[in-house]
């Protein structure tokens, strides 16, 4: 069965760096556009970053020029890569995989993993 797997969150200090992974199974990942969102409580959901198949991307204007996302399709693996992390970057990260024809099959979600800036 499909299933999006994160890791890496943790407790950081603010201007710390931390990487997180998503690892995928059960899908063709080549097919797939991947993305990272982020939700705090009482807060909507967030998107951050998305990669393409083919490696382009694009941020979020909050995250732009600290956050680099990037996949290995060898490992069904895509990384977001988050330097100088601030206290509003504080939330749960969740991986999203989208597949680039509705033909291919479903979008899938992550459980998430907890990121916390704090002093």
């Amino acid at each position: 069965q499909a299933q999006l797997v994160e890791s890496g969150g943790g407790l950081v200090q603010p201007g710390g760096s931390l990487r997180l992974s998503c690892a995928a199974s059960g899908i063709v990942f080549g097919w797939y556009v991947m993305g990272w969102y982020r939700q705090a409580p009482g807060r909507q959901r967030e998107w951050v970053a998305v990669i393409s198949s083919g490696s382009s991307t694009n941020y979020a204007d909050a995250v732009k020029g600290r956050f680099t996302i990037s996949r290995d399709n060898s490992k069904s693996t895509v990384f977001l890569q988050m330097n100088n992390l601030r206290p509003e970057d504080t939330a749960a990260y969740l991986c999203h995989a989208r597949p680039m024809a509705p033909t291919v099959g479903q979008a899938y979600w992550g459980q998430g993993t907890q990121v916390t800036v704090a002093s």
